[in-house]
């Protein structure tokens, strides 16, 4: 809804040039590209600190990107329309080039994820955090985004309130997880209060809830490795852990669309072996063997799967090809995704349809970035290079806005 600006109240404060809202990998995109134009950038952050959920993700090691064919990596966002040409301009190889210029060169290791050499995030945010500082940034933490004035913008700051009106404006809000690190989704309420559209956050990158029985107490913590999870259309090989309130991992995350629209989950507990094959091992005689030993020999599975398998199909059949077939496709029941702030990453936000290419149709110039938009990715380093690279065209339409 347009406002007059006359309207605005005398203690509004011009800002020069932009501001972009919010410290992670999308917002600290937008400034530098901002900042490379020649604009003025004031960068406000809720938290104490900046990056903090980029830290967080990078304290086991900092996923960057996933090198690869570029329509392969594309594959792996649910629905990639609108990412593509932002995603062709800043890719893997883009990322990598970005990392190493910044003085941290990476690896590639035998998924074909990117890592920088030192592993950790906090090398790579300091040395961008220079840079950013060394163009002129003007940053300021514990300055929260309270919603808007008329046509400024309104933030709880340590000196009280500021109430602000840039030339442009870049938000980068985050999703709705881990509240703790900044992505605690309350903007969607100021979006709502203004009468702006919001798709509801759902989570993604989850973890699933499963209420074991006693006996699974003894393999919490132990992993499941090398099995294939499908639900739905979607399918991924990887490794899941089994902790005491489910399963949780890489192997399962990427399943959280069709999990979510409510498709079963099954998993392959031996998916290099056919079902006919494992059928004719079953059907072998076992003399005076015990049938738990024919089974564990015939099957070969670990300890961990062992479990699942009974916690699941027990009491398991005797005809071979059934229980071949359940091997292959076995049920898990389950009372759905971990809530949303236990999640890595969040769907929902604000929709791609509200947007002329990044910036808000009842707005203009303001522009949106980072996972406060509405698309999904699983980890990996799908996320990030999508922060990354909706945050580059934010600063750059935000640039173009102010220049025009």
């Amino acid at each position: 809804m347009p406002h007059d600006p006359s309207a605005a109240p005398t203690r509004v404060q011009p800002a020069p040039g932009a501001m972009v809202i919010g410290g992670g990998p999308a917002g600290l995109m937008a400034a530098e590209m901002l900042l490379a134009a020649g604009h003025p950038v004031t960068l406000a952050e809720a938290k104490p600190s900046i990056g903090r959920k980029l830290l967080m993700a990078g304290k086991s090691g900092l996923n960057l990107t996933k090198m690869e064919p570029f329509d392969q990596f594309l594959d792996a966002y649910p629905n990639p329309g609108p990412l593509r040409p932002m995603l062709e301009r800043f890719g893997p190889e883009t990322v990598r080039d970005w990392a190493e210029a910044l003085g941290q060169p990476c690896f590639t290791g035998s998924s074909g994820r990117l890592f920088p050499e030192a592993m950790k995030a906090s090398p790579l945010l300091r040395a961008w955090l220079d840079r950013l500082d060394a163009m002129g940034l003007a940053r300021h933490t514990r300055w929260r985004w309270t919603g808007w004035e008329c046509d400024a913008l309104r933030f709880d700051t340590p000196e009280g309130e500021r109430v602000l009106r840039p030339g442009a404006t870049v938000l980068a809000l985050g999703g709705g997880s881990w509240a703790r690190l900044g992505s605690d989704g309350i903007w969607a309420d100021l979006f709502r209060a203004r009468g702006l559209e919001i798709t509801p956050f759902l989570p993604s990158n989850a973890g699933l809830l499963v209420d074991w029985s006693e006996h699974m107490t003894r393999h919490f913590g132990a992993p499941l490795k090398n099995v294939t999870f499908r639900a739905g259309q979607m399918e991924n090989r990887g490794e899941a852990v089994i902790s005491a309130r489910g399963l949780e991992g890489g192997g399962l995350y990427p399943l959280a669309p069709a999990l979510r629209d409510g498709h079963a989950l099954v998993v392959d507990l031996l998916p290099d072996i056919a079902v006919e094959t494992l059928a004719e091992r079953l059907s072998k005689p076992r003399g005076k063997t015990s049938r738990s030993n024919a089974l564990r020999k015939a099957l070969s599975l670990t300890p961990a799967a062992q479990a699942l398998l009974m916690e699941m199909a027990r009491p398991l059949p005797h005809d071979p090809q059934t229980l071949a077939s359940i091997v292959k496709t076995l049920p898990i029941r389950h009372a759905g995704l971990r809530p949303l702030d236990e999640a890595i990453s969040t769907a929902g936000g604000v929709p791609m349809a509200a947007l002329d290419g990044l910036m808000l149709k009842a707005l203009p110039g303001t522009f949106c970035a980072g996972e406060m938009l509405d698309w999904d990715a699983p980890t990996g380093g799908y996320l990030l290079t999508a922060c990354l690279a909706t945050g580059r065209q934010a600063g750059l339409d935000a640039a173009a806005w102010l220049e025009r």
